[in-house]
This record gives C-alpha cells, sequence and structure tokens, in this order.
C-alpha cells in the first residue's frame, strides 16, 4: 500500500515496486566486472559476453551491444584518444567512479548492523555536538540550555499528582549530547604479487573497502580526512578516482616505506585524532637502502626487514598514531610478526578472511572515532 498527499487530502493505492530494466540488471553486473578487471571496460565487457553466453542475461529485445551503445548515450563511458590515430578506447567516466564507490558501500556498509556504526560519536560537550533523543536526569554542571522544558514539567505533574505542583531539582530532565571528533586516516593496501598469488584475488576486495570507505566519509563525514596509499618495492598515494584502476605488481613488499609515507601525510593533518588501517596479505620482505638500492628477502621473517617495521610500529606509537592491522592470511608465523608488531604499536590487529574485510574496518573505524576524545 502506498500513501501520498494531495489537494483533496489523503489517498491510498497499491504499491507497485521498482522493476529492474535491463540496462539496470546488466549494470549491476558490469560494476562489479570493472573493479574486477582494474577499470579495463574491453575486458570487462568480454567477461560479460561469456557470462551472457553461458547464462543468459540478455534476450534479442536487449543485447550487450544494446547495453554497450546505451553506457555511451548515458555517458557511463567515454573515447579516449588512444594517440595512433584510431577512434580511441572506450574508459569509464567520473560519472562510474562515483557510481562505483557508492555502489562498494552499499555492499560493505549495507551488511553492518544498525548500532555497527554511526557518526564516530564520543560523550563530550564541545564544538558539534548534536542532540541524541535521549534523557537523563540533570546533574550539577550540565549546560541548562539542555534541560527539556517539556519533559521536566510533565515529570514534576507525575510527581505532584494530587499534590500542590513545584518543580524540583529531581524533575530536570536534559537531552543527552554527543561530540562528533574529527579524524585523519590513511588506508595502506599492499599491492605486491602476493596479493593474486595461490588462485585468489585478494586485491579486489580491497579496492571495494577503499572506494566503500572514501563514499562513506566524503559525503557522511566531511570534515574527516582520507588518504589512501599502495606499497609493493616503494608506497605512493593514490587519488580516490583511481581506486578502481589498482593493479597488483611484481612487487615485494615495502611495509617501512608504506608506513613512512603514511606518518608524513599525518603528520601534516590538522586533527588531533589520526589512524592507520593496512590491509596486507604478506610478510614484510622488502626495504630500501640509502643508496637507493633495495634489500629483498622473500624467505622467511628476515630479521633486518623486521625490525624495521617494529621501530616504524614504536616510532607511530611516539606519535600517537594506532595502526591497525587486517592481515588477510593464517600462516602461523605471519601472525607471531603481526602480533609482535601491533605490542610495538599498542595497535590492533585483526585476522581475516576476504568476505568479511569490509565489515571489520567500517566497525573498527566507527569505534576508534567513538573512543578518540
Amino acid at each position: 500500500m502506498k500513501l501520498s498527499l494531495n489537494s483533496s487530502g489523503l489517498t491510498f493505492s497499491i504499491y507497485k515496486p521498482h522493476k529492474q530494466t535491463p540496462f539496470e540488471f546488466l549494470f549491476e553486473i558490469f560494476k562489479e566486472l570493472i573493479i574486477h578487471t582494474s577499470g579495463d571496460f574491453d575486458e570487462a565487457i568480454e567477461w560479460l559476453r561469456k557470462l551472457d553466453e553461458e547464462y543468459s542475461l540478455t534476450d534479442e529485445k536487449y543485447t550487450i551491444d544494446d547495453f554497450v551503445k546505451d553506457l555511451i548515450k548515458d555517458s557511463y563511458v567515454h573515447k579516449v584518444d588512444s594517440g595512433d590515430g584510431k577512434n580511441g578506447n572506450l574508459k569509464i567516466t567520473p560519472k562510474t567512479e562515483k557510481f562505483l564507490r557508492e555502489h562498494a558501500l552499499k555492499l560493505v556498509f549495507g551488511k553492518l548492523k544498525k548500532n555497527g556504526h554511526g557518526n564516530h560519536k564520543t560523550r563530550k560537550i564541545g564544538q558539534g555536538f548534536e542532540n541524541t533523543g535521549e534523557l537523563k536526569s540533570y546533574q550539577f554542571g550540565d549546560p541548562l540550555e539542555k534541560i527539556s522544558i517539556t519533559e521536566s514539567l510533565f515529570k514534576a505533574q507525575i510527581r505532584s499528582f494530587n499534590q500542590s505542583f513545584k518543580l524540583q531539582n529531581e524533575d530536570l530532565l536534559i537531552e543527552e549530547t554527543i561530540y562528533n571528533t574529527q579524524m585523519s586516516t590513511v588506508l595502506m593496501i599492499d599491492i605486491s604479487h602476493s596479493m593474486i598469488l595461490y588462485g585468489e584475488d585478494r586485491i579486489t576486495p580491497a579496492k571495494k573497502v577503499a572506494m566503500a570507505l572514501s563514499e562513506f566519509i566524503t559525503t557522511r563525514h566531511s570534515s574527516d580526512t582520507l588518504d589512501v596509499i599502495v606499497f609493493g618495492n616503494d608506497a605512493w598515494p593514490v587519488k580516490i578516482k583511481d581506486i578502481p584502476y589498482l593493479k597488483v605488481g611484481p612487487y615485494h613488499t615495502n611495509t617501512v616505506a608504506g608506513l613512512n609515507l603514511a606518518m608524513n601525510l599525518l603528520r601534516k593533518k590538522r586533527n588531533s585524532n589520526k589512524q592507520i588501517f593496512m590491509i596486507t596479505d604478506g610478510k614484510p620482505s622488502c626495504i630500501k637502502n640509502p643508496d637507493g638500492t633495495y634489500y629483498k628477502n622473500s624467505m622467511g621473517l628476515d630479521k633486518i626487514i623486521v625490525d624495521k617495521c617494529y621501530n616504524m610500529a614504536h616510532y607511530a606509537k611516539k606519535l600517537k598514531i594506532p595502526i591497525t592491522t587486517f592481515m588477510i592470511a593464517q600462516d602461523p608465523y605471519l601472525k607471531t610478526f603481526v602480533n609482535n608488531f601491533t605490542e610495538a604499536n599498542d595497535g590492533k590487529a585483526f585476522y581475516t578472511g576476504l568476505k568479511n574485510l569490509g565489515e571489520i574496518i567500517f566497525k573498527d573505524y566507527d569505534s576508534n572515532k567513538r573512543k578518540s576524545l
């Protein structure tokens, strides 16, 4: 049943749910494929055609070619000059990049329980406080302007039933307020070769988390900041719009370079609350020497490399920057390393699979914000 208001009053009508169009149906699949292919439109469409052959996604009334035409017509993709005099290749547009971030946010954030997210609140009063809708008894020191007159009078009337009305201190109720803290976050994503080894795609879920977190912060917590960096042999920042295009490279894992860049970025932030999230599936296996060469060792845990990681963790602790490590591997010796690393930083560690990675990050983001002040 659907309720609507018009000039003649309220009217009721049978609610008819929105029926997904063929384009909308294919677009949902396309968004998954374009993330998986790191923004390669041709490869994504090739995968879509194969899925169509196997599962009959389309019919003669609306084909994959029709879908591609609609993508172009509605500016989801555009032609980019290839530089060789040809017509150029099709690439996704900023409009589609925005849809991908919203899609990732819906996939990740939509699974969270109602009490699993919020506006990163802590029970303190100050600039940026907002009402919770909950009442508590007045205590000395509470701001007088927060007294709920209506509720306080109502409580006094109940207490004074069959007696002369008198408002007393015990009748006063105030509306609780919470303070929205500001947070600066750096998300580190491991793009070493191990992120696609052993037949498991670990980079795509990491990209989804990064897109979801960026959309969540920019749309719901505009005063917060998020920087995304990737680390392989070296570390470098990536723009939010470029997250879908991230690819794993033939890299080792230079965790030290990633942490160093993350802390350099956070030192420039004015927010007093800062944190680092690190998504990785492998051991640190590389550091950069002062002369610009690399020291690499993929065999076991190299003490020289590991000790530098511990030093970075301890340094971050001095700067009051907690590091939360999301380890998506279960090797016992890696758990030992992460435990020692976490202890050096006084941070947190999660040993998580890919399926619930996003949910854990969002819950931890909210938890860190609530206890920041």
